[in-house]
């Protein structure tokens, strides 16, 4: 018999767990409760795993990094739940080989969600940690889809007053695929900024005055997201030329309606973990030697002079490098 309130603690931490489809026990602590000692996370977990709800696989490295996913059972009782309804659980979430082979790439999405998680709560922001929703289907047509590693949802503006919603596509690039791949990307997104889906077989084509059909995308958003990359697993030589592909991808002139109506932007781990998402810490792909805010709205966007070269702040002095150096080491396990 499971011993799980249906308004408790435990909930929350299978649905975020469902949602994000793996963590660690710190970053479960930080996106749940970080008011709390992290003991009592730890005994939720437990708890959680004792009941058959959550495993756990340890990485080899130094600490043993305790790394959660749901079981396939809970997975599937989560996803019928309001929070999650039309969600679908991953098929591979609960097999421990494809949770190990897919960990550091896992992993550095959540810590990317981590920081906008953290960033709105210290300016007082709303992004709740479902707000963050991993691997959503769009589809392109002929079969084919856009499957972003994440759509953000966030709302500028203190709870309670006025604000603005922003929505970004958010792509975890840990240099796995060569840079001409990540850039192909840029096209992609662009065809499912004009995808219009074909009527329905034996449907009628609608008459002069009536509704047209539209891209398939505004029926889900009422602005195309903002394009985010996140990069990580290189140097800073790699990541400039990581963003001198997105750049020369970007002079494409197939892209020109795409680029002008979407902000595009990049930017490294290191820099997102070290400065926060809200400054200006992303370079536009068309102009990456400025550097913006995600948030600002294009029109006013004041690019500004960039360090001397990506990650430079952050990279260069090791007092200010993040901690995330089990992204590496996962990569070689």
């Amino acid at each position: 018999m499971m011993d799980v309130d249906a308004g408790s603690g435990d909930r929350i931490a299978l649905t975020v767990l469902a949602q994000y489809r793996m963590a660690t026990t710190e970053q479960m602590h930080l996106i749940l409760n970080p008011q709390v000692r992290i003991e009592q996370t730890r005994r939720r977990l437990a708890k959680l795993r004792a009941e058959g709800l959550v495993d756990r696989i340890t990485l080899p490295q130094r600490g043993r990094t305790r790394v959660w996913f749901p079981t396939r059972y809970s997975a599937q009782v989560a996803c019928e739940w309001p929070e999650l309804r039309g969600r679908r659980p991953s098929k591979t979430l609960s097999d421990r080989t494809a949770v190990r082979l897919r960990v550091g790439h896992a992993l550095t999405v959540t810590e990317t969600a981590l920081a906008f998680l953290q960033d709105a709560r210290r300016r007082g922001e709303l992004c709740r940690p479902l707000d963050w929703i991993p691997e959503v289907y769009h589809p392109i047509g002929s079969g084919e889809a856009v499957i972003p590693d994440a759509v953000l949802f966030y709302r500028r503006g203190r709870e309670g007053g006025e604000g603005a919603m922003l929505r970004a596509f958010v792509e975890v690039d840990r240099a796995t695929m060569g840079p001409e791949r990540l850039a192909a990307k840029l096209h992609s997104y662009a065809r499912l900024h004009r995808y219009v889906p074909a009527p329905a077989p034996g449907r009628r084509h609608r008459q002069a005055g009536q509704e047209l059909l539209q891209e398939e995308w505004r029926r889900h958003y009422p602005l195309f997201p903002r394009l985010l990359f996140v990069l990580d697993g290189t140097g800073p030589t790699g990541i400039k030329t990581r963003i001198n592909a997105l750049r020369a991808a970007a002079a494409d002139p197939t892209l020109a309606s795409f680029l002008r109506e979407v902000p595009v932007l990049a930017t490294p781990l290191v820099d997102l973990l070290h400065g926060g998402p809200s400054e200006p810490v992303w370079r536009p792909v068309r102009n990456p030697d400025s550097t913006v805010s995600w948030s600002q709205p294009p029109s006013l966007e004041a690019p500004r002079k960039d360090p001397a070269r990506p990650g430079a702040v952050a990279a260069d002095n090791p007092d200010h490098r993040p901690d995330h150096n089990w992204s590496q080491r996962c990569a070689a396990n």
